[in-house]
């Protein structure tokens, strides 16, 4: 490798003008391994990294890394070691949070992470991480790895994940970041959408908790043919780890990487006494960093199998660091847990042994197991699936409110995000935007009005009222007060002709005020389904799977008030009939939406 370098070196210098220190300056960092200061290098580790300097035309925060995967870093069949790969992405989501912040950073949690595909000796893995949006003095990283098969040319996408980064001065205070100005569609979508990504992330721990209040208290165990269940017990793994200086990042504290890694090898063991077999590791949930260790620690990781399913399992496991003094009371540094499942010769899952909770603790531990992949199936399957894939109706449950207020209102962004509005009428000051895609014809209509933003959202987020301008309304009853910002709706409007029935919806109404300033107000809505109130003979059930309003504040008295619909087939006639002009319903629609917000502005400040 040092030759091949050597020889690239020499061919550099005849075809350009280097100066010597930077071929010195090239070598040695080359040689040493990668460029970050974070990351220590593993004995023995062949390190390729290349971290790209920042052009004109990319975010500034981007970094681009890649390693090629060599025999050291791969477990018993031949497959890049998970421990290694979340090693290196913490590495580059580091890197991209420092280049923003412009001080030292560490690792504060990493979202769920889902493996699509398993990554082979030879092969090169590629990663980007660049900086979504930054809070006061936390930011997001967006992260995503994929693989590249340098003999065939193939690239595959291995996970996305995301990362939250907190900055610090040298003290060890935090420090209150700038802003990040988001450039490209993508990005500005990324940005907005990461608020609703942190809000997720604080109330993860009430979710778990009502869907256990809710859940039966008993711990019911099932039964498999042919297999006796395994006491939890024997899954039981401690080990402790010295915290040596290649362990430490350039604050001296332990890398983050590094810690997962050693979680997910105790994990891999603890699995593997259930299944006597070599699992693979499938889904991680959320790693929470609860303190710092330093070099000098000693690390005691633990973990358990809390319950195994047909074809997966669940492992707990935490780390504990405590210093030479044992009688010192150790302190808890981080905790995640993992999904595991066991693959035959053809990639199949098999089916795994049961597992015999230990009274107490091991019970409430299987319990929380369910919870936990109930939650994982929501979050996979409602946030994570693209909007052409999501039902129009999704069944609403109190275990899934999180994730449908989630999708409700980053699908309305998403839409609001989008670059390729085009305006198709405009009558004084109302104008008819609309965006045609392969599935979709979405319009937007927006207006400016005489009136503070925040007394807009307060109008316009409650429906009961909708029927005051809106002449498609007959009525609009709460349904269910979830809590503050989620309200669900039964809506029932006026028939589009003399020969159809009224329509009625079952809508899920989500409002989220400004996280920062320059946001704008939200009220997304899309329809669900409830069991006490199901599709009636007297209407025919409508469906909406995305609109709202979206309120910007142009000044402390001006707002701009803008709605969007992405249009279900039952609504497609009546949108095109406006749209090319053989109708003006919108226009008088939205006209009378400003004399309604004008009208009562007064008596709303007057309230207030």
């Amino acid at each position: 490798a040092t030759l091949l370098l050597s020889r690239c070196l020499l061919k550099t210098v005849k075809e350009s003008i280097v100066a010597p220190e930077e071929i010195l300056r090239f070598c040695c960092d080359g040689l040493q391994g990668s460029t970050s200061p974070s990351c220590a290098r593993e004995p023995g580790e062949e390190t390729s990294a290349a971290m790209a300097s920042p052009s004109p035309t990319r975010n500034p925060t981007e970094v681009q890394m890649s390693q090629l995967v060599l025999p050291c870093h791969t477990n018993h069949r031949g497959e890049l070691s998970t421990g290694q790969l979340l090693k290196w992405i913490d590495t580059a989501a580091c890197l991209s949070a420092e280049r923003h912040a412009g001080c030292p950073c560490v690792t504060a949690s990493m979202d769920d992470i889902y493996f699509e595909h398993t990554i082979s000796v030879g092969q090169v893995v590629n990663i980007k991480a660049k900086v979504n949006r930054a809070f006061n003095s936390s930011m997001e990283v967006g992260i995503q790895v994929s693989y590249e098969d340098l003999c065939s040319g193939k690239h595959c996408s291995i996970c996305k994940a995301y990362a939250t980064f907190v900055a610090q001065d040298p003290s060890g205070c935090k420090v209150r970041l700038k802003p990040l100005t988001p450039q490209t569609e993508e990005e500005k979508l990324e940005h907005s959408i990461a608020a609703e990504r942190r809000r997720m992330r604080l109330v993860h721990k009430d979710t778990l908790k009502d869907l256990l209040i809710r859940s039966p208290r008993e711990t019911e165990l099932e039964t498999r043919d042919g297999s006796a269940a395994v006491p939890a017990e024997k899954t039981r793994v401690e080990s402790v780890e010295l915290v040596l200086p290649p362990h430490a990042n350039h604050q001296g504290n332990t890398f983050g990487g590094q810690i997962m890694a050693w979680m997910e090898n105790v994990a891999t063991i603890a699995a593997s006494r259930l299944c006597h077999a070599h699992p693979t590791l499938q889904a991680i949930e959320m790693f929470h960093f609860r303190g710092p260790s330093q070099v000098g620690d000693r690390l005691v990781l633990k973990a358990i199998v809390n319950n195994s399913f047909k074809n997966s399992m669940e492992v707990g496991v935490c780390a504990e660091a405590y210093g030479q003094e044992m009688s010192v009371s150790r302190r808890h540094i981080n905790s995640a847990f993992m999904t595991f499942v066991v693959l035959d010769q053809e990639g199949r899952p098999c089916s795994l042994p049961m597992v015999a909770p230990e009274p107490g603790e091991g019970e409430r531990r299987y319990r929380e197991a369910s919870a936990r992949k109930k939650i994982r199936l929501d979050r996979k399957y409602i946030i994570s699936c693209k909007q052409t894939e999501v039902p129009l109706s999704v069944p609403w449950d109190q275990s899934n409110k999180v994730y449908l207020s989630y999708n409700n209102v980053s699908a309305l962004k998403t839409l609001i995000a989008k670059a390729n509005w085009v305006l198709a009428r405009e009558k004084e000051k109302v104008r008819l935007y609309t965006l045609e895609e392969d599935k979709f014809l979405s319009f937007r209509i927006e207006v400016s009005v005489c009136i503070a933003a925040d007394q807009a959202f307060s109008l316009l987020s409650d429906l009961r009222r909708r029927h005051e301008w809106d002449s498609h309304y007959a009525s609009a009853e709460l349904v269910q007060q979830v809590d503050d910002d989620d309200m669900i709706y039964h809506v029932v409007t006026q028939a589009l002709s003399h020969e159809n029935k009224p329509q009625d919806f079952v809508i899920l109404a989500s409002r989220r005020k400004p996280c920062s300033k320059g946001d704008p107000f939200v009220v997304a809505f899309r329809s669900v389904t409830l069991p006490t109130h199901p599709a009636s003979t007297s209407f025919t059930r409508g469906e909406t799977l995305c609109s709202g309003f979206c309120i910007w504040p142009e000044s402390e008295e001006m707002s701009k008030v803008a709605y969007y619909n992405q249009a279900t087939p039952g609504f497609l006639n009546y949108v095109t009939t406006n749209v090319a002009g053989l109708s003006s319903n919108f226009c008088a629609t939205f006209e009378a939406c400003e004399k309604f917000l004008l009208k009562n502005k007064e008596h709303l400040i007057m309230r207030l």
